[in-house]
């Protein structure tokens, strides 16, 4: 009701909409648009009222809500349904008990979901580890996808991700890297984290769960001590803030758009932008094994058709699939 309430707003411009006329429209009453309007300014919204001439929206919140997302998207698949919360321990924790929820089968029903917090507690990111995600300043989000992929391709869609959000980064006048796999950096500091986790039977993907934090106006001064010569924010790159709405609306469209070109023409596309984006390639990095103590050093050279990382060695070439990659200072 809420939402319909706003786009009669919003529909009306700068002229007045009457209690009246919306209850009619609404088939509500007058005490219940009222009711509505109370809340909506709760949450933000400034809607400046006239005895006689009904309400106007003078200004809307940038808060990740539903219905701010939602209008003007334009997408088919991508944030077709909208679950908004205020705090949560983990979005993808979230999206994945909406999935338990709907099965069995039922999860195709939630394909396109988008899952936004305004803070997270138990934020993570690769390799267990916990991601900063503040209240109010950040974009901390999941997307659950039900591609027609095999298992194999699960790690693919965290790369594409990664351009998806980098493309949505550039169009805003940014100009970040990706450091391999799925990390979005600028200036050796990172911007974006991105968590892929994939619920698969035995020849297929069921669904996909891409979680994706965003430092979007998070000051230099609020990054923890140990964060602050790692990690960077949109608003410090621009030097101002960003709409965390529209940002996010542009993201959700461009991760649409490169889903499609996923299944369309295969992930091959993706690579191709991957690789103009990477920050990894052609520099010297220093591997470490994911589940072991090995540790090497080479030049990464390219990536693969599965999108694993392809190090050059004095031994010949390696293939990383999974570790912790870092890229080694040039020597003088």
């Amino acid at each position: 009701m809420r939402g319909k309430i706003l786009d009669l707003l919003r529909q009306a411009g700068d002229n007045y909409v009457s209690g009246e006329e919306m209850a009619e429209m609404l088939g509500v009453t007058r005490t219940a648009v009222w009711k509505h309007i109370q809340e909506l300014r709760k949450s933000g919204y400034e809607i400046v009222s006239h005895p006689r001439n009904g309400y106007v929206l003078k200004e809307s919140p940038d808060s990740l809500l539903a219905s701010e997302i939602s209008h003007g998207l334009n997408t088919e698949l991508v944030g077709r349904l909208i679950k908004n919360f205020q705090q949560v321990d983990s979005t993808n924790n979230v999206a994945k008990q909406m999935l338990i929820k709907n099965e069995p089968g039922g999860w195709k029903a939630l394909d396109g979901l988008v899952v936004v917090a305004e803070s997270q507690t138990g934020g993570r990111g690769r390799l267990e580890r916990s991601f900063f995600s503040p209240a109010g300043t950040g974009i901390w989000f999941s997307v659950v996808l039900c591609p027609p992929f095999a298992p194999q391709e699960a790690p693919k869609c965290t790369l594409l991700a990664a351009v998806a959000v980098t493309e949505a980064m550039r169009k805003v006048g940014l100009t970040p890297g990706i450091k391999w796999p799925n990390d979005i950096v600028y200036e050796g500091k990172k911007l974006v984290g991105i968590l892929t986790e994939a619920g698969c039977d035995i020849d297929r993907i069921k669904h996909i769960i891409l979680g994706i934090g965003i430092n979007a106006n998070i000051k230099e001064e609020e990054f923890p001590d140990d964060l602050r010569d790692k990690a960077t924010s949109m608003e410090i790159m621009k030097g101002e803030p960003v709409s965390r709405v529209r940002f996010l609306q542009t993201v959700l469209r461009s991760l649409e758009k490169w889903y499609k070109v996923a299944i369309s023409e295969g992930f091959e596309p993706v690579f191709e932008a991957w690789r103009k984006y990477s920050v990894t390639l052609g520099q010297e990095v220093r591997v470490i094994g994911i589940h072991s103590d090995e540790e090497f050093t080479g030049r990464a050279v390219d990536i693969d058709s599965y999108g694993a990382l392809l190090v050059e060695t004095a031994e010949g070439v390696r293939t990383v699939m999974a570790g912790d990659v870092s890229i080694r200072p040039k020597k003088l």
